[in-house]
């Protein structure tokens, strides 16, 4: 791969990725409801996902997608049913004031599961890489050297932006210092699930 053409490619998934759609909505409802300490699992999912769109867009989108199509029609509707299990989790979550002690710990496998099935299952990062993608970079020409490099910029611009929205949401999570306010958070947290869920369900 040419430096500019992985340039280009990192300027589009930039814009792409920077941009509010609903697994960011998905990771800052996370983080303002539970916090930022076991938020890795579920980057890790998210970006795991990205590798897995990526690497099939490059070996042959068209004919994987037809062959495995199902596959991810189920993955999508069981993203959906998650963020809204998380939605009515947080709608419905016991209202209490930060006190110096830390939030209960969710388990990094539930985690990871629920990063990889939102991140599979978005609308808005398929069209990333089914329409976009092919039309800034020859795919027919991408060497196993070249996907490597593709990779690789993509995880930098992905850990960038997303440990961007966690850092805004974990400042935001600071300024809960009332019950009414830890409500409001966690349902604009709920809202932000459902919202996602929507979102991935209606596309």
């Amino acid at each position: 791969m040419t430096l500019s053409s992985l340039l280009v490619f990192a300027g589009a998934l930039l814009v792409a990725a920077g941009s509010p759609g609903p697994s960011i909505a998905a990771l800052v409802a996370r983080v303002i409801a539970k916090g930022y300490r076991d938020v890795l699992p579920f980057l890790m999912a998210m970006w795991l996902g990205e590798v897995l769109w990526l690497s099939l867009a490059v070996a042959g989108l068209v004919t994987i997608a037809e062959s495995f199509h199902t596959v991810f029609v189920a993955i999508k509707w069981l993203g959906v049913a998650y963020l809204l299990y998380l939605a009515w989790k947080m709608w419905f979550a016991p209202v209490k004031v930060e006190d110096g002690s830390l939030p209960e710990r969710d388990s990094a496998g539930r985690l990871f599961v629920a990063g990889l099935t939102v991140t599979l299952g978005n609308p808005k990062i398929m069209m990333f890489y089914v329409a976009l993608l092919p039309a800034i970079i020859d795919l027919a020409g991408v060497t196993l050297v070249g996907w490597g490099e593709l990779v690789a910029t993509m995880l930098v611009v992905l850990v960038a932006v997303d440990f961007f929205w966690v850092a805004l949401a974990a400042k935001a999570r600071t300024l809960l210092r009332s019950e009414r306010a830890v409500r409001f958070a966690n349902r604009t947290s709920a809202g932000l699930m459902a919202g996602a869920a929507a979102a991935i369900a209606t596309r």
